[in-house]
């Protein structure tokens, strides 16, 4: 028995003429009438009261009506699920984010996936960028949103968004009411800053520009979390430098300024595997492009 011995069965059933479901079918109606037979044969019990008037289904052959159609419902389905996964609007995604990211990109990449692929379930971990990059080579997540630079030749990666630095005061603080701020003036301070282990680019860049403006910074408070850091500094236990994005998350109690010197931009980038064979995975990171290029 084969698809198409079910399919010429269905249109006979509802046409109840051989003339007319040859003709939707778009075959002759003697194969048409012989494929009924054949098929009758196989099943052991005819499925049609044949005159020369008139064609009507047998009691067994609307029970098996009923079930065939149920059947190729269920074929259809497979089929149209088939295709959705192939293109990867099915499935479920596991998305590892830097706490910075919530206050910039990933709320409109977000918005915007579910809205093109409501039917991919997303699972969110907030992680710190070792933590991605742990996960990423243990399988346990499927992209990631971090901070560059990534060193290890096994991911895919590409920035999607920079943002200058800024430094977070105080609102208490002597320079609070200055439109910006030189780092020089910041030797003296108590720094508030994340261990180098959990974002390497970027714990460089802020001591780099320390150096650049002739002092090492005096790191009096370590913090994983972006907005722990501003917590502190809320909290007058040191001042921070801190991406840009920062300030929509408005804490009460801290001022941000804008640096005098000139910084380079840091960045967020979205990482993957470079094996990575998920048509969803692929859909993201297409999403993603679209919604950065705009």
């Amino acid at each position: 028995m084969e698809l198409r011995h079910l399919r010429y069965f269905v249109t006979l059933a509802e046409e109840l003429h051989f003339g007319q479901a040859a003709q939707r079918l778009h075959i002759a109606q003697p194969p048409l009438s012989q494929q009924i037979q054949q098929l009758e044969r196989e099943l052991g019990f005819e499925l049609f009261h044949r005159t020369k008037r008139s064609v009507q289904l047998t009691a067994a052959g609307q029970v098996f009506l009923d079930e065939v159609q149920q059947i190729l419902q269920q074929l259809q389905q497979a089929i149209r699920v088939g295709q959705q996964t192939s293109r990867g609007e099915i499935g479920q995604l596991v998305i590892g984010f830097v706490s910075s990211a919530a206050y910039n990109i990933l709320p409109t990449i977000l918005r915007t996936f579910r809205s093109c692929v409501p039917g991919v379930s997303l699972e969110l971990r907030e992680l710190t960028t070792d933590q991605q990059l742990e996960w990423l080579r243990e399988g346990r997540m499927d992209v990631g949103f971090l901070r560059p630079p990534v060193e290890e030749n096994r991911f895919s990666w590409e920035i999607i968004f920079q943002e200058p630095l800024m430094v977070a005061l105080p609102e208490t603080h002597l320079l609070m009411n200055q439109a910006d701020v030189s780092l020089r003036s910041l030797a003296h301070e108590s720094f508030i800053l994340f261990p180098r282990i959990l974002a390497p680019g970027l714990y460089d860049l802020i001591i780099s520009l320390c150096q650049q403006a002739g002092f090492s910074p005096n790191v009096a408070q370590e913090a994983i979390q972006m907005q722990t850091i501003v917590s502190l500094v809320a909290a007058e236990m040191g001042v921070a430098i801190v991406p840009a994005s920062l300030q929509n998350l408005q804490r009460t109690g801290v001022v941000y300024k804008s640096v005098q010197e000139s910084t380079a931009k840091v960045g967020i980038a979205m990482i993957w595997r470079k094996n990575e064979t998920s048509p969803t995975v692929q859909k993201l990171v297409e999403i993603v492009r679209q919604v950065t290029k705009q």
